[in-house]
């Protein structure tokens, strides 16, 4: 079969398309025949040696797939050969076939096609845990969103929306902001690029406080961090709960006289799948809410296997991403 390798440290320009060996359903593992893979943002740290793991090398990159069932191994009964479904791993899904724990496979509704499903798990997944058990997020509240048309950004705005919340998408330019606003935000800050002086965290604090007035905000939703985050936390509502996810714009330094100040949460959004059990029943409610047309996928670009090793076809643009190739 057909794979897309990293063989050596550096960027989607290092990847080689090469012949490899079919995987074999062991134990507890499943063959999967992909038929797409969501290319997020961690697939390019992991090429990099940037991410929290460093695979041996060689190995695919692609953590996100969907695809059908062809075989499985001893112990599988979640799932059977002919099911549709999507998985996740660290690893390995670009590729033609892909041997995965069973467990992390879940069967995907009929009405949702492989590219939807192969964008789904690592954004959306995110959002919902980190809204629902992270944040606990209430119908009602005020919910900021941080980097509103990236993948974990727009996600968490369809998810909140469809919870109840009153949502605030910031994002870097109108047409972003724009997109967040098409996808149920009620309304959205334009915000500079960083990085700031003190004058400009000020005017990029008020920002924040005049989207949120009167109240402020009941919970933020921060996958940038860098200058961000402080501004972001001045305009929480007291008893807030800061939701802590990534570091698109750098690792920011809190002052930690506002969580005092504002009595508010900082929670860390780490190991959705932690408990399966919990993982599996999230999935069914986020593809009951697919089913139900309240989150959908935006795909930005496709490719094909071919088109793979190029810069362009594993590089992230601009906004929300996900690309997918068999």
């Amino acid at each position: 079969m057909k794979a897309l390798l990293s063989k050596a440290i550096g960027g989607p320009q290092t990847l080689v398309l090469e012949d490899v060996p079919n995987p074999k359903a062991a134990p507890g593992l499943a063959v999967v025949e992909v038929k797409a893979v969501g290319v997020n943002y961690p697939d390019v740290l992991v090429i990099e040696d940037k991410y929290q793991f460093k695979p041996p090398r060689p190995f695919s990159p692609g953590g996100e797939i969907s695809g059908v069932v062809k075989e499985v191994g001893e112990g599988v009964v979640n799932v059977k050969p002919g099911d549709r479904v999507l998985g996740t791993s660290n690893f390995g899904g670009m590729a033609e076939e892909m041997a995965i724990e069973a467990a992390n496979l879940v069967r995907i509704p009929i009405t949702m096609p492989f590219d939807e499903a192969a964008a789904f798990i690592y954004t959306y997944g995110v959002s919902y845990y980190a809204l629902k058990h992270r944040g606990r997020l209430r119908s009602g509240e005020s919910l900021l969103v941080l980097g509103a048309a990236g993948g974990v950004g727009l996600a968490a705005v369809e998810i909140g929306r469809a919870m109840g919340a009153r949502v605030i998408a910031a994002a870097s330019s109108q047409e972003k902001v724009d997109l967040a606003l098409a996808r149920g935000a009620e309304s959205g800050v334009v915000y500079p690029r960083g990085p700031f002086d003190r004058e400009g965290q000020k005017e990029l604090s008020a920002l924040f406080k005049q989207a949120a007035a009167p109240d402020g905000v009941n919970l933020v939703c921060d996958p940038v961090g860098g200058d961000y985050a402080e501004a972001a936390m001045r305009s929480m509502a007291r008893a807030g709960r800061y939701l802590v996810i990534g570091f698109a714009a750098g690792i920011p330094r809190m002052p930690l006289n506002l969580p005092l100040l504002k009595g508010c949460d900082i929670l860390g959004v780490i190991d959705i799948d932690r408990d399966p059990a919990a993982h599996q029943q999230d999935v069914k409610e986020l593809c009951e809410l697919y089913t139900a047309g309240k989150i959908k996928p935006h795909i930005s670009e496709r490719f094909l296997l071919p088109a793979a090793p190029t810069p362009s076809a594993i590089s992230p643009p601009a906004g929300p991403w996900a690309k997918w190739w068999w």
